[in-house]
């Protein structure tokens, strides 16, 4: 649910996201596709075979930029979960990196837990050693019944057993989450449920950055033919709103950043907690009482 924007990459086949944060990083795009890819809610690589990119193409790539972008800094891995390639290869592409990109400091990558699972703890802690800085993980929800009826790999669980190893390694970790994914409901259904577990879940993770997303059901995904046959009615903005603040109410980070920033967002917040939670609380509770102006629809997007 990233938009792709601005890229900035050689060689990048077909379409490619990065979180908003990377806006300045070279793309590089160390797997094709996503190894999981079914995810009923995600659009980002529906037709797309999943695949490793040959060590080369990535090192034509590097050459490329080093010659003609002498100021970069920070390289981004992809696509959807770059650190599933096995660890022989993804050593030797950071180490690549270090030969072609000696001025790069900052090296990160999407990593879903199916991925960081495969890693030994050994693993991650060289990968870290290596270079790789902050890891990108989409938990989306808090509600193993969420999770399940989405198609995500692994259950809440596993999500933070996954993201404790990342952190015992040293390595950073950003962590997004989908308002709405539960579907239309309020107080006391399952959209409460999920956005309060999914809060608490983020309090546990105690990540350096946590963003929530808004969920927009995109043609081509199983949730879209799910929502034409009448089995998803996707939450309004009230709703949306709602679980926000639901939301930020469960969530307590330890000096994290907290953003509902992203395109798709009705209300966009940027706030370190905990300094700045009840300055967020009360600005959503102000929207949802009409005191304050939503984004409108027509510039919201994926």
């Amino acid at each position: 649910m990233l938009q792709p924007m601005t890229l900035m990459g050689f060689d990048l086949e077909g379409q490619v996201i990065r979180p908003p944060a990377e806006a300045e990083s070279l793309l590089l795009q160390a797997t094709l596709g996503c190894s999981h890819n079914r995810c009923a809610f995600c659009p980002a690589y529906k037709g797309k075979r999943f695949g490793f990119k040959d060590p080369q193409r990535l090192r034509q790539a590097m050459d490329h930029a080093a010659r003609h972008m002498p100021l970069l800094r920070r390289v981004f891995l992809c696509d959807g979960d770059a650190l599933i390639l096995p660890q022989p290869r993804l050593e030797a592409l950071l180490e690549d990196i270090r030969i072609h990109l000696p001025q790069v400091t900052r090296i990160n990558a999407y990593a879903n837990a199916k991925a960081l699972a495969r890693k030994s703890d050994a693993d991650l802690r060289r990968l870290r050693e290596l270079g790789l800085n902050t890891v990108y993980l989409g938990l989306e929800s808090g509600s193993d019944a969420v999770l399940a009826a989405m198609d995500k790999w692994g259950d809440v669980a596993q999500h933070l057993r996954q993201a404790e190893r990342a952190r015992q390694a040293g390595l950073k970790l950003s962590v997004t989450v989908l308002l709405g994914l539960a579907g239309l409901g309020g107080p006391g259904s399952a959209a409460e449920i999920h956005a309060r577990e999914t809060g608490r879940a983020l309090t546990r993770m105690n990540p350096e950055q946590a963003a929530a997303l808004a969920l927009m059901v995109a043609p081509g995904t199983p949730l879209h033919e799910r929502t034409q046959r009448g089995e998803f009615t996707p939450q309004d903005d009230h709703g949306l709103l709602q679980e926000l603040l639901w939301l930020l109410e469960e969530t307590d980070l330890r000096g994290g950043l907290f953003f509902s920033n992203h395109a798709s967002n009705p209300l966009r917040l940027r706030l370190r907690l905990p300094r700045d939670k009840e300055a967020g609380l009360l600005a959503v509770r102000q929207a949802l009482a009409g005191e304050a102006p939503l984004v409108p629809q027509e510039y919201r997007r994926l």
